[in-house]
């Protein structure tokens, strides 16, 4: 009897090295989080042949999908997940920089990480990742908590709504962000479809 099981891994590890990569970040808003979420699980699903989804949580995130009770969710649909230690660990934007990654995304972006973008700060790990991308013509895309000035309606935890007004500095930042070169902002999850289509054809 023939034993073929290691050539079955080998082939699978293969497979693996071909799937073109992408950085899906996870900042500390909660606002549309469990949308993001579900939108990532979809694309995860049909782009499972062609695409290597690897997660980098701030320290922020990690707290709020605890709070939103995604942690577990997020660690059973996607194996590859790291935390922020600081700006450079895990080390993201050498990733970048080297052409591991065809873009980052950054869904959702809180209105702290898109400042930082738009001014150049690079003290965090998702900050630094897209700076330090950017430098190397790496698409970037953001989708913004705060996307423009005015009330937005969002859920809490147990389901309960809660109002909260987006500041006139808050959508400024977004215009800046926009105007960036190798920056593309999305208003809302369901645009991240078209990223990867654009990216990635049919997926398959």
């Amino acid at each position: 009897m023939e034993f073929s099981g290691g050539n079955r891994m080998v082939e699978k590890k293969e497979e693996k090295k071909k799937l073109k990569k992408i950085a899906w970040g996870i900042t500390g808003s909660g606002d549309r989080l469990k949308e993001t979420f579900n939108v990532m699980k979809k694309i995860r699903e049909e782009y499972e042949d062609a695409v290597d989804i690897r997660v980098y949580v701030s320290k922020a995130g990690d707290q709020v999908l605890k709070y939103y009770k995604l942690s577990h969710d997020l660690e059973e649909i996607f194996d590859k997940i790291w935390v922020e230690t600081n700006a450079n660990s895990p080390f993201l934007a050498g990733q970048l920089q080297s052409g591991k990654f065809e873009f980052l995304l950054i869904a959702p972006a809180t209105s702290n990480t898109v400042a930082k973008i738009a001014m150049g700060l690079a003290d965090s790990l998702l900050a630094n990742a897209a700076i330090m991308g950017l430098k190397a013509f790496v698409p970037v895309y953001i989708m913004p908590s705060d996307y423009e000035e005015g009330f937005v309606i969002t859920k809490l935890p147990d389901g309960r709504d809660l109002k909260l007004r987006v500041r006139k500095e808050d959508a400024e930042h977004v215009r800046k962000l926009a105007q960036i070169d190798g920056v593309f902002v999305l208003e809302k999850p369901e645009d991240i479809y078209s990223v990867f289509q654009k990216h990635f054809c049919s997926g398959v």
